[in-house]
Order: structure tokens, then C-alpha cells, then sequence
């Protein structure tokens, strides 16, 4: 039987308890116990950026993080950060520049997509591919996602594209 471990986080703003299994995954705690399913399980080895989401203000990878690890932490998903409007413009440039097609790489493609706007609010086209990089997208051939990356920078900076 696996041992179990209790833990308190926030979860989008809200504290909760749990008692976990020790070797669960945090995307699988938030997709299977509290049924927040925008981040995705995809190759469960950290490299595709599906199950992103944020710990303590980092993007991390879900699948390489363990729920345990979550205790006393702040954890934000897709879910939260779209209902907080914090991705708001991201969303509408990616739905308005075709930047999204079968969706599965989207959520981790926008937390990306928002941390690197944060660290950098002018990033050009190559600082651009390369913060992305470790997102893997099957579907656009990423040319929509630099557009719209790039447009929403200019745009947060008050610039015309």
C-alpha cells in the first residue's frame, strides 16, 4: 500500500487539505481530485510543456512535480489564471491569429506564453521560439503562436502592430 501525505495549498486562490498518495503527480492531484483538467497529460517526462502550470509563481512542469511538493504552496492553473482575466489578451490573440488548433498544448502554451512577457515585455521573434521551446504544438507549425505572442507584447507596451 502507498503511503499517503497530507498537505495544505492554495489552489487558484482557495486552501485546501488533502491527503495524497506520495507519489502522485501534481497535475494528476489537480486533473483527478479536484477535477481541474486544463492542464494536460501528455508525455509525462517534462518535456512537451502540456501539464504546465504555476508553483509559486514559476511555470512548472506538472508531471515532474509531486503533489507532496505542492504542501504550503501557492499552485495556479489555467483554470485560475483564465477566470482571474490574467491571460485575457493572450486568449483573444491567440483565438483572433489562429494561434490554437486542437487546443492540447494551449494552456501550457499560454502560462509559457505569460511568464515570458513577464520577464521579458519585448521579447523578438527568436527570444520568442526559444522561451517556447519546450511546448511542443502537433497543429500550427508555431508561426501563429510567435504572431500572437508578439502582438500582444507590442500591444501591452502600447505599440500598433
Amino acid at each position: 500500500m502507498e503511503p499517503m501525505i497530507d498537505i495544505q495549498t492554495s489552489v487558484n486562490g482557495a486552501n485546501l487539505s488533502a491527503r495524497v498518495p506520495a507519489r502522485q503527480t501534481l497535475v494528476d492531484f489537480l486533473r483527478y481530485h479536484l477535477e481541474l483538467t486544463g492542464s494536460h497529460v501528455g508525455c509525462e517526462h517534462g518535456s512537451c510543456g502540456a501539464c504546465t502550470i504555476r508553483l509559486d509563481g514559476d511555470i512548472v512542469r506538472g508531471c515532474l512535480v509531486l503533489a507532496a511538493q505542492a504542501d504550503g504552496a501557492a499552485v495556479e492553473t489555467i483554470e485560475g489564471l483564465s477566470d482571474s482575466g490574467e491571460l485575457a489578451d493572450l486568449q483573444a490573440t491567440f483565438h483572433a491569429r489562429n494561434a490554437l488548433q486542437c487546443g492540447y498544448c494551449t494552456p501550457g502554451m499560454l502560462l509559457t506564453a505569460q511568464a515570458l512577457l513577464a520577464d521579458n515585455p519585448a521579447p523578438s521573434r527568436e527570444e520568442i521560439r526559444a522561451y517556447i521551446s519546450g511546448n511542443y504544438c502537433r497543429c500550427t507549425g508555431y508561426q501563429a503562436i510567435v504572431d500572437a505572442i508578439e502582438s500582444v507584447a507590442a500591444a501591452r507596451r502600447g505599440v500598433i502592430s
